[in-house]
C-alpha cells in the first residue's frame, strides 16, 4: 500500500502556514469566519494592487515612446533601452528577491519593494536625459523584483488549498491587466499632464498600499532560509538576454554580418551552457533547474516565453502605428487601443476560473487561437488610410479575447502542478519568463520594423503583424508536444512511490512531493482544479 509523505498534508512543513481552520457552527463562529474572509479578500487586493503597479511600469511607457523620443532627442532603438533595461534587471532579480523575502521577512521586503520603487519612480520622473532614464529604470526593476513574489508569499496562507488557484490567478490577472491597460493610462498622463508623470503617479499609489500593508499585513518568513543565490547566475541570466536583445535591434543598422552583432549572438550562445551548467553544480542555484523536469511547468514556461514576446512586441508597434502612420494624438492613440485591455479587464478573472473547471490547456489554446486570428486580420486589413471602426476595432476585441485567456492563465498553470512550498519560485521563475518575452518582443520589433521610408512603412507593420501572429500561435501548439516516455518510478531525487490520494479522485493527479518531483496523470478530485 502506498505511504503518504507526511509533509504533503502538514502545512507548518511547507514554507506556506496553514490556513485558518474553520469554527464551530453559531452567530460567533459565523462572524469570525466572515472576518477571516473579509481579511483573506483585503490581504489578495493589496498584493494584487502591489503586482498592478509594477506590472503596469512594463507597458505605461510605450504610448509615450514619440514624445520622450522628441524630449530627448534619441531614437527608437536608444529608447527601447528604457523599456529592456527594466524588463531584464525585473528577470534577472525576481528569483534572489524570493529568496531574500524568505529569509529576511517577506512584509518587510514587500515594503521596501514598495518605497524602493516609489524613489526610483521619482528619479525616473526628474530624469534630465536618456541616459539618467535608462539607469533610474534599470534601479526601479530591483524594488519591482521584491515586489512580485513577496506579495504571492503573502496572499497565500489567507485561503485553503482548494481556493489557492483562484488566489493566484487573481493576482496573475492583476499583473496581465496592468500591462494591458499601461497604453491607456500612460496616454491620459502624457496628454494632460506630461510623460514624467507616467512615473510619479506610481508614488501616491505605492504610499497607500504601504500606509494599509503596515497594519493589514502579517510577518512570515522561512526559518531554513539561509545564504544568497549564486550572483554569477544573476548576471548571465541578465546578460544572455540582454547580448540577444543588443545584437538584435543592431542588426538591421550595424549589419547582421557586423562584428559587434555576431560577437554578441555568439558570446550569448557560449553562455547558455555556461549558465546551465551553474545553476545545476551551485549549492543555491538562481534558477532551480530541478523543476524543469515537471512537463507542464517547463510547457507553461516555454509558452509563456513566446507569448510574452508576442504580446509585448505588438503592445508597443500598435501604438507607435496609431501615432506615426494613422498620425493619431497620444490620446487618442490610447482610445484606440482601449478595447483590448477592457476586454482582458472583463474576461481575465472568468477565464481563470474556467481553466480551472475544464484544464488550462484549452483555455490556452482558445487565447492562442484568438490572438492569432487577430494578428492575421490586421495584417491583412490595414492599411496606410484610417479606418477604426472597420479595421481597428473588431481585430482590437479579438486580440483582447487572446489576452485574456492566456496571460493571467498561464501564471496559475506554471505553479499548479508544483507542491506549496514550490510555488513562490515557480511563479517566480514564470514572471522571469515574461519579462525576458517582453525584451525579445521589444527587440524584434525594432528590428523589423527598422527604418522604412514613407511608403513602405505600412508593409513593415504588416510583417510585425505577422511575426507576432506566428509566435502567438506557436505559444498555444508547445503545449501539445508528446509526452516523453520515461521509465516508471522517474523523478527528480530517488524513485518513490506515488502519493496515496483520495478514493474520490477519477484518475490521478499531477502532483509533486516537497522532497522529490514526481509525476502522473490529471486530476478530476473535488477541491483541486484540473492540470492540463
Amino acid at each position: 500500500m502506498p505511504t503518504t509523505d507526511p509533509r504533503a498534508t502538514d502545512p507548518a512543513a511547507l514554507d506556506i502556514p496553514a490556513a485558518r481552520p474553520q469554527a464551530t457552527p453559531g452567530p460567533p463562529a459565523e462572524r469570525d469566519a466572515a472576518a477571516g474572509r473579509q481579511r483573506s479578500l483585503q490581504v489578495l487586493a493589496l498584493g494584487s494592487l502591489g503586482v498592478f503597479v509594477v506590472f503596469l511600469d512594463t507597458t505605461i511607457v510605450n504610448i509615450a515612446f514619440p514624445t520622450i523620443s522628441r524630449s530627448f532627442g534619441t531614437t527608437t532603438g536608444h529608447l527601447a533601452w528604457v523599456l529592456n533595461a527594466y524588463s531584464l534587471v525585473f528577470a534577472a532579480m525576481l528569483i534572489p528577491a524570493g529568496r531574500l523575502a524568505d529569509r529576511y521577512g517577506r512584509k518587510r521586503l514587500f515594503m521596501v519593494g514598495l518605497i524602493g520603487f516609489a524613489a526610483m519612480s521619482a528619479l525616473c520622473g526628474l530624469a534630465p536625459n536618456a541616459g539618467i532614464l535608462i539607469a533610474g529604470r534599470a534601479l526601479q526593476a530591483i524594488f519591482s523584483a521584491l515586489v512580485v513574489p513577496t506579495s504571492l508569499a503573502l496572499i497565500l496562507p489567507e485561503f485553503p488549498a482548494a481556493k489557492r488557484h483562484v488566489a493566484v490567478g487573481t493576482w496573475g490577472m492583476m499583473g496581465a491587466a496592468a500591462a494591458a491597460l499601461g497604453p491607456t493610462i500612460g496616454a491620459l498622463l502624457t496628454e494632460y499632464a506630461s510623460w514624467r508623470w507616467i512615473f510619479l503617479v506610481n508614488i501616491p499609489i505605492c504610499a497607500l498600499i504601504v500606509l494599509f500593508g503596515l497594519r493589514l499585513l502579517h510577518e512570515s518568513r522561512d526559518p531554513q532560509a539561509h545564504g544568497f543565490p549564486d550572483p554569477a547566475g544573476i548576471v548571465l541570466i541578465a546578460g544572455i538576454p540582454a547580448l540577444l536583445s543588443f545584437a538584435i535591434i543592431e542588426g538591421p543598422d550595424r549589419g547582421w554580418t557586423s562584428t559587434a552583432v555576431i560577437a554578441a549572438f555568439a558570446i550569448a550562445a557560449a553562455l547558455v551552457p555556461a549558465f546551465l551548467w551553474r545553476s545545476r553544480h551551485t549549492a543555491r542555484p538562481v534558477m532551480d533547474l530541478q523543476l524543469f523536469k515537471v512537463r507542464q511547468f517547463r510547457l507553461v514556461n516555454a509558452a509563456t516565453l513566446l507569448f510574452s514576446t508576442a504580446f509585448y512586441g505588438m503592445l508597443l508597434g500598435n501604438v507607435i502605428f496609431l501615432q506615426t502612420e494613422w498620425h493619431y494624438s497620444v490620446l487618442r492613440a490610447a482610445l484606440a487601443s482601449a478595447p483590448s485591455p477592457l476586454v482582458v479587464t472583463l474576461i481575465a478573472r472568468t477565464s481563470s476560473k474556467l481553466a480551472g473547471r475544464i484544464g488550462y490547456r484549452p483555455v490556452l489554446l482558445a487565447g492562442s487561437a484568438a490572438w492569432t486570428a487577430g494578428s492575421v486580420a490586421f495584417a491583412l486589413s490595414i492599411s496606410g488610410t484610417p479606418h477604426w471602426l472597420t479595421d481597428w476595432l473588431p481585430w482590437s476585441i479579438l486580440i483582447g479575447l487572446g489576452i485574456g485567456p492566456t496571460l493571467p492563465v498561464q501564471s496559475a498553470a506554471s505553479v499548479q502542478s508544483l507542491p506549496a512550498n514550490r510555488f513562490a519560485i515557480g511563479s517566480a521563475i514564470n514572471s522571469s519568463f515574461r519579462q525576458l518575452g517582453a525584451v525579445l518582443g521589444i527587440s524584434v520589433f525594432v528590428a523589423v520594423l527598422g527604418n522604412p521610408t514613407a511608403a513602405r512603412a505600412i508593409g513593415a507593420y504588416h510583417h510585425i503583424w505577422w511575426v507576432f501572429g506566428a509566435v502567438g500561435l506557436a505559444s498555444g501548439l508547445i503545449l501539445l508536444l508528446p509526452r516523453l516516455p520515461r521509465r516508471s518510478g522517474w523523478s527528480l531525487g530517488t524513485p518513490t512511490r506515488p502519493h496515496a490520494r483520495p478514493r474520490s479522485c477519477r484518475s490521478r493527479l499531477h502532483k509533486l512531493s516537497p522532497e522529490t518531483t514526481h509525476e502522473s496523470s490529471v486530476t478530476s478530485c473535488p477541491g483541486h482544479p484540473r492540470l492540463w
